[in-house]
């Protein structure tokens, strides 16, 4: 068996763990054994709808006591901020090998194929920066709403952050996703894992206040306005312009809070711009001021940055929605089946234009499709996990997911997204993933039209 402790995220497939070499090597046959038992019991209960689970006779995990139940526990944990298990320790944010990283301007990927639900950990968040990250003072960071001209903005305005969190708040379930992901698959580059290929994605509770009520408070001309623009400020003083119509929706936040608690400095303490289903650079973090005009603002980072190159040779730009994608998580790149049998195939879908209505899964290349069941809850522009049983015969299988939006818009295989993009783009990537569970079991990272 291949070593994999040099490959981070190169995963088993329960509990998703990396095991060093000696770890495997250690009591397969009671690894085996049991693995075998478990899924050939939760097979007959789909299957028959009884089952009778085999007893662990001779299993000193049972027969024996363990030391915790014996003695008495650790205390309350009052010092510092709480920590997942150390048997958790290896799921946790990577920066790809496969790029070019700086101390400021740099990216983390999140572990999508250690993740449950839908909602991803504050701590295993994604990140991508420009110029670093900065844990601002809050008392002393101030936003400024004005607009390109006096009669744009009747009353400019800067708000404190204490101003802010006296307003009405409301708390939204929302993906966010780098146009960049999966733009190493652009130029068929098969990274290892899905933690590469698609990592820079999470999904989180956002809590804030309307955007269009500070601009109502604000006395902004209603007919006249077209654009905001959104400047942070972080070194980069990355600009975004955002179309009206998404902030009339009611839709954009001035977020201050994440997953029930503040936002995490990494993720633009103390506030953020949230904009639904629109790509993640168009959520300003550090956000420091708002002005409101009546034509796009052609800044650095959408007229040289974050456009897409088509086959023509010409650029397109504020190509900002983020469109209907999903990849399947369990199993995936670099994970192991350790025998044949009844697996929970499971992923994630998504779609910057509103809710999933359905996922189809296929583990013969897309030759078949077979609906997968969608877990609740379902929500607009929110991750939603998928999941489909399988049993796999132990010969090599090909395994893909194919979402569908509730505006009827499918995702596109390889050679479909290609035909109208090209191969020079790095932006919105939301072709087909396909993964190729050998007959060992490994499962690696492949790419079919």
């Amino acid at each position: 068996m291949n070593d994999r402790t040099s490959a981070p995220g190169r995963l088993l497939h329960a509990p998703e763990h990396l095991l060093t070499r000696e770890q495997l090597a250690a009591a397969p046959d009671a690894r085996r054994g049991f693995l075998r038992r478990a899924f050939a019991t939760a097979s007959a209960a789909m299957l028959a709808g009884a089952a009778k689970a085999e007893s662990a006779v001779g299993d000193p995990n049972i027969l024996e006591l363990p030391q915790h139940s014996l003695a008495l526990g650790q205390p309350v944990a009052l010092e510092g901020y709480g920590k997942p298990s150390r048997f958790e320790a290896n799921l946790q944010r990577r920066q790809s090998p496969g790029l070019t990283q700086t101390r400021q301007a740099s990216v983390s990927f999140a572990p999508l194929q250690g993740l449950f639900g839908i909602v991803t950990p504050s701590g295993l968040h994604f990140e991508r920066h420009h110029q670093g990250w900065w844990d601002i003072d809050p008392s002393k960071h101030r936003l400024m709403i004005n607009g390109s001209d006096e009669q744009m903005l009747k009353r400019p305005m800067v708000f404190t952050m204490d101003e802010l969190m006296r307003l009405p708040s409301v708390s939204r379930f929302h993906f966010i996703e780098c146009g960049a992901n999966t733009g190493m698959e652009w130029g068929n580059v098969a990274v290892p894992t899905v933690q590469y290929t698609h990592g820079m994605l999470s999904c989180s509770e956002f809590t804030g206040v309307r955007l269009i009520d500070v601009l109502e408070m604000c006395g902004m001309d209603a007919k006249r306005a077209r654009f905001v623009l959104a400047e942070g400020a972080d070194g980069s003083s990355m600009t975004r312009t955002i179309p009206i119509k998404l902030v009339k929706s009611g839709d954009v936040l001035l977020a201050y809070g994440q997953n029930g608690e503040m936002l995490r400095p990494e993720n633009g303490y103390p506030l953020r711009l949230v904009v639904p289903g629109v790509q993640g650079v168009s959520w300003v973090k550090y956000l420091r001021r708002i002005e409101v005009g009546d034509e796009p603002y052609a800044t650095k980072d959408e007229d040289v940055h974050y456009v897409d190159l088509m086959p023509d040779g010409q650029h397109r730009q504020y190509s900002s929605v983020q469109e209907v994608k999903s990849v399947v998580t369990t199993p995936s790149g670099g994970q192991v089946l350790l025998d044949k049998g009844f697996y929970a195939i499971s992923g994630l879908a998504w779609s910057g234009r509103g809710r999933i209505r359905r996922v189809d899964v296929s583990v013969d290349g897309g030759r078949n499709w077979q609906p997968a069941q969608l877990q609740s809850p379902v929500m607009d522009r929110c991750l939603t996990r998928f999941t489909l049983p399988w049993t796999w015969d132990g010969k090599p299988a090909l395994v893909m997911s194919r979402a569908t939006d509730e505006t009827g818009q499918i995702q596109p295989t390889n050679a479909q997204l290609r035909t109208v993009r090209g191969k020079r783009s790095i932006y919105h990537n939301n072709s087909i993933q396909t993964w190729l569970v050998q007959e060992s079991g490994e499962v690696k990272n492949v790419q079919v039209a």
